[in-house]
């Protein structure tokens, strides 16, 4: 799924230590990342800022579908046909996603690639597929017929046509890398933002927290909340942008992999976690499981906080955040 940039990063103007905040803003993984370290000076900031680019365009070629050359390509190849033996980073990493659709009943589902693009969000739609459609377009996904051999490293689509993506973790993944790299190369505080997939560590030059500004779904210009974060990472998925109304009822672009039809109810999910690759499925998930349930999946989770904005502009919180309003 696209994500939406939806973070204001305020700096302090008070710098000590002769450290400064240096950020760029480039396309990677053809969506717009800014990436900011606290250096000494710019062509410090430059080498460390090139590291964390390499190190994303090396996990974007590792899990693109969109590479013929790629891991993930070649297991896609032969669903149906044969395991594939892949690295032990893409094998951990698909691992893990079918953990996080275990943990959401299948709300999350690396197997959405094998869905049929029936639905359009650009304006052209202006009647619901037929119910037969909708259930065929989502015939060959299903995260347990992704076997896994540990031993063997290898990984296999059971069905012929069914195809597995990263779309809904994968920015987020390349941002915890990104900062692991930077982290273990001595840059003491940063901030890695992939589209709204936001990982940070550190502090400000001034010993300040970094603060995000969680921007208001119903109106873009405007923030709600005003939250510090230290060493972890916070991930806004929205819908207004990409919805279609159909029978006076809001659907977005974000749909359910196990039934077909797009979610409903919700149209901002911003996560809190320790990393962005959880953060980053668990906004997803919340999407797809609805208010209550995934609000109530997410109280059950240690160190993972919510905030939800609803279709009617409600905020609701999971029970251990505290939010700043504006």
């Amino acid at each position: 799924m696209k994500k939406a940039l939806y973070f204001f990063i305020f700096f302090a103007c008070i710098i000590v230590y002769g450290q400064e905040p240096y950020k760029q803003t480039m396309k990677l993984m053809g969506s717009r990342f800014d990436i900011t370290v606290v250096a000494k000076d710019s062509l410090e900031a430059s080498y460390f800022i090139t590291l964390a680019v390499n190190e994303i365009t090396r996990i974007e070629k590792l899990i693109s579908s969109w590479d013929k050359n790629s891991e993930t390509t070649l297991v896609n190849k032969n669903a149906g046909i044969a395991p594939i033996k892949v690295s032990n980073e893409l094998y951990e990493l698909i691992e893990r996603s079918l953990k996080i659709s275990k943990l959401t009943d299948g709300a999350f589902d690396i197997s959405y690639a094998s869905m049929d693009k029936i639905w359009q969000f650009n304006g052209t739609m202006t009647q619901m597929p037929k119910a037969k459609q909708i259930k065929q377009s989502v015939a060959k996904v299903g995260y347990k017929n992704i076997i896994l051999n540990k031993e063997e490293s290898t990984v296999y689509l059971k069905q012929k046509g069914m195809k597995i993506g990263f779309g809904a973790i994968g920015k987020g993944y390349a941002a915890d890398k990104a900062k692991a790299l930077l982290v273990k190369k001595g840059v003491i505080s940063g901030i890695i933002n992939a589209s709204g997939d936001m990982n940070t560590w550190g502090k400000q030059p001034n010993g300040e927290e970094w603060k995000v500004a969680i921007t208001n779904p119903m109106d873009k210009n405007k923030a709600f909340a005003l939250l510090p974060i230290t060493n972890g990472a916070v991930v806004t998925s929205g819908n207004y942008e990409k919805f279609v109304m159909l029978n006076g009822k809001r659907y977005t672009h974000i749909i359910d992999p196990r039934t077909g039809y797009p979610s409903s109810g919700i149209i901002s999910v911003t996560i809190f976690a320790p990393k962005a690759e959880l953060a980053d499925a668990l906004a997803t998930s919340v999407f797809v499981m609805g208010k209550e349930v995934g609000l109530n999946r997410i109280n059950q989770l240690p160190n993972i906080e919510c905030v939800i904005v609803d279709d009617i502009g409600e905020v609701t919180t999971s029970k251990n955040i505290k939010i700043n309003r504006l």
